[in-house]
């Protein structure tokens, strides 16, 4: 199951976060951080799966945009690997070219399930 849903820029800017688990604002934004900077901190060699506390975190790079997920133990990690692309075709063909700044504007036109 899919706990969150965060776009995050290369300066660890939260663009886009969603979240299918009822978490406190105050502690979303320390999960946040962490979450940002676990994956701004790896190499680009290194895996982009991530086990963190109790869930696992997926996330991709494009340009200066980081699409982060975090699934529960269960969760197919290549399955959400491949969500992640989907997501950002379909952006891309929403907006002809994504970017942070689409993201940061756009975000009141993004309804996620």
């Amino acid at each position: 199951m899919i706990k969150f849903f965060l776009m995050v820029n290369k300066q660890g800017q939260t663009r886009l976060s969603r979240y299918y688990e009822h978490v406190e604002i105050n502690k979303r934004t320390m999960l946040e951080a962490e979450v940002i900077k676990n994956c701004l901190s790896r190499s680009k060699d290194q895996c982009s799966f991530i086990e963190y506390k109790d869930f696992k975190l997926i996330y991709r790079q494009y340009a200066a945009l980081f699409i982060v997920v975090g699934i529960n133990e269960t969760e197919n990690e290549m399955a959400v690997y491949e969500l992640i692309h989907n997501f950002v075709e379909v952006l891309d063909k929403y907006f002809s070219r994504v970017s942070e700044l689409d993201v940061s504007f756009s975000v009141s036109e993004i309804h996620l399930p």
